[in-house]
């Protein structure tokens, strides 16, 4: 974790959108209900990475990713975020 800079969490929300209803999504880890503009999105995915076996199934894959929102306790409880310790 230690090449990976995560981003600090503060609270200063800024709404998507003018009038009506916000987008809800799914947290990816506890299925909250969370707006959209709460959320962390988090791109999860995988590769194979064994030579022998990218030679039996035939050439290079690509890398199977979906993307995923996390709610923010989620975020700090999987460390996508933290806390800003400078802060007063």
């Amino acid at each position: 974790m230690a090449g990976k800079r995560r981003q600090f969490y503060k609270r200063g929300w800024s709404h998507t959108k003018r009038r009506g209803h916000e987008t809800n999504v799914n947290c990816g880890f506890c299925g909250r209900v969370v707006p959209k503009y709460r959320t962390f999105p988090v791109v999860k995915g995988f590769g194979i990475t064994d030579p022998q076996l990218k030679r039996e199934i035939g050439g290079d894959l690509p890398f199977l990713t979906s993307k995923i929102y996390a709610c923010p306790s989620c975020a700090r409880h999987r460390s996508i975020v933290q806390k800003n310790r400078n802060r007063g």
